[in-house]
């Protein structure tokens, strides 16, 4: 089964400072047909305006991934960590027993663009932790290339859940194949350009795809396109 959800009908709320777009139920927007696609529980796409950001609030039990398109992120957390996370990086946190986090656009004149992902875990209470790394353009180029898994998996950071997030940047006119492990799940959203999926599904900057009970799908772009994409248990 193939479910497209396209960019506009995202729950879209807009507070001056941050604009963001909820694939999932989340703050004020609340669907319990629409709460999560396996251990994938939230995915907001946000715009943050210059010299705003969110301050120090918790989590628990849930492990998160910030992948940013444009800006810069300021990160600061309650176990004594310190980043500025910029395009093309990803953030991994797990906030297990208790954190408190705060998420800031440290520029003057240029909004933060960036990805919020939050995941169930597979145990609760974990010890809070938090990393971040670069992958280059060159790495994601005409390939599924691993950012996050929780399977050894070559350079990705690690996550407490069974599931691989892979990011592409396909060339015009390529295309590329994923084999999928019986009984899991897919997840698919279009960064920016247009992507076709199975030759009969076309997708643009926002869309995205919920898959189930697929063996293999075929991913191809005319223009080119940057996309993520996510094994889920």
């Amino acid at each position: 089964m193939i479910q497209i959800i396209p960019s506009d009908q995202r729950f879209l709320t807009d507070h001056g400072w941050l604009k963001s777009r909820f694939s999932f139920s989340f703050a004020e927007y609340y669907d319990p047909n629409n709460l999560q696609f396996g251990p994938l529980r939230v995915f907001n796409d946000d715009v943050i305006q210059p010299g705003t950001g969110f301050g120090m609030h918790p989590h628990r039990d849930m492990e998160i991934m910030t992948y940013v398109i444009e800006g810069v992120l300021e990160h600061k957390d309650s176990i004594g960590n310190t980043g500025i996370i910029r395009p093309g990086e990803v953030q991994r946190m797990t906030a297990g027993n208790g954190i408190y986090h705060s998420e800031y656009n440290p520029s003057e004149d240029t909004p933060l663009h960036l990805l919020q992902i939050w995941f169930l875990p597979n145990q609760k209470g974990l010890t809070p932790s938090w990393e971040q790394k670069e992958f280059t353009k060159e790495q994601q180029t005409n390939c599924l290339f691993p950012v996050v898994s929780g399977r050894p998996n070559g350079e990705a950071l690690s996550i407490h859940q069974d599931l691989t997030v892979y990011l592409s940047r396909l060339e015009a006119g390529r295309e590329l194949t994923h084999q999928q492990e019986e009984g899991r799940k897919i997840y698919l959203f279009v960064i920016s350009g247009d992507l076709q999926l199975d030759g009969e599904h076309q997708l643009s900057t926002g869309d995205s795809a919920r898959i189930d009970e697929r063996s293999q799908l075929h991913l191809a772009t005319t223009a080119g396109a940057e996309f993520m994409l996510m094994d889920l248990a």
